[in-house]
């Protein structure tokens, strides 16, 4: 890989788990790491020279984790051991703070930690214990973070096909004197969907992206919206659709392309707008995470 060059990182959680990167034309494909236990959120920090990423363990089991390495694949170590985090999902690298930021689907929670690990918080928690668990509404997966707004997003998925998805807000830090569990400035951005997955967030457009995973027509799609558009908000815009469980979701605002991964193994590539979408790569096992990062010179 040279200097300057971008790459799109991603994970597979079949085939014992990788993580590999491809040129933004699915080109030169290399398996960075293997041997992750169902991993499925992504991040780097181009400035540190590492690769963050979420492992889900065993769903049912208080085991989820968060790993790092080098670009290379190298110093590979455990930044958030096992039984912190119950389903670590989507992760998000906030370069302003240098913080990470996930969902926990079965912790029911969203969560962050310095890069080294220490400093978990919670910052919102949607249910406590199994009964809740069961609940498929509390289930936290995407997390993306509007630090110029000081905003926080979030996916609650509900069960599947339900049509009980929601897009949710909050302020980064917690109200003074008020709780995890009952935050009053949480609200609902977007309510009634299939089944949302991932989120990104352009703070350029004020644009928030997500894929979903339930039944079609609105399901099984790439979709973006504006957040405070003026006259009120709008229903969302499918950008891609015909995905096999859409899930990993990457921007390049820059060079104007959005990144899309699913269960079925493709790769997609389109405009931020939806335009002239290309599969740039298929049969690859179950995709998850993906992120779009250009390399230091």
């Amino acid at each position: 890989m040279t200097a300057g060059q971008e790459r799109l990182f991603a994970l597979e959680a079949s085939g014992g788990g990788r993580l590999f990167s491809v040129n933004p034309d699915g080109s030169d494909k290399t398996v960075i790491v293997t041997g992750c236990r169902i991993p499925d959120g992504i991040a780097v920090d181009v400035e540190a020279g590492h690769i963050y990423w979420t492992n889900m363990g065993v769903p049912s089991e208080n085991d989820g984790s968060i790993e790092r390495v080098d670009l290379d694949g190298g110093n590979r170590t455990t930044v958030v051991p096992s039984g912190v985090t119950y389903t670590p999902k989507q992760l998000h690298f906030e370069a302003t703070q240098r913080k990470l930021y996930w969902g926990d689907r079965e912790g029911m929670r969203v969560m962050r930690c310095d890069l080294d690990g220490t400093n978990v918080e919670t910052l919102v928690r949607t249910g406590q214990g199994e009964q809740d668990r069961r609940d498929e509404t509390t289930w936290c997966v995407g997390v993306a973070v509007d630090v110029a707004a000081g905003h926080l997003y979030w996916t609650q998925k509900g069960p599947s096909d339900a049509g009980l998805g929601k897009i949710m807000r909050s302020g980064l830090d917690l109200p003074s004197g008020e709780s995890v569990d009952e935050r009053s400035d949480v609200e609902v951005l977007f309510d009634d969907l299939p089944e949302p997955i991932d989120l990104e967030f352009d703070p350029g457009h004020r644009m928030l992206y997500w894929t979903d995973r339930g039944d079609p027509p609105r399901g099984n799609t790439a979709n973006r919206a504006p957040v405070d558009p003026p006259g009120g908000r709008r229903p969302p815009e499918i950008l891609l659709n015909h995905l096999m469980e859409g899930i990993g979701l990457a921007l390049d605002p820059e060079g104007e392309h959005i990144y899309v991964t699913d269960l079925g193994g493709s790769v997609y590539a389109a405009g931020l707008d939806g335009a002239d979408p290309k599969e740039i790569l298929v049969a690859q096992g179950n995709l998850t995470g993906i992120v779009h990062t250009v390399l230091p010179a």
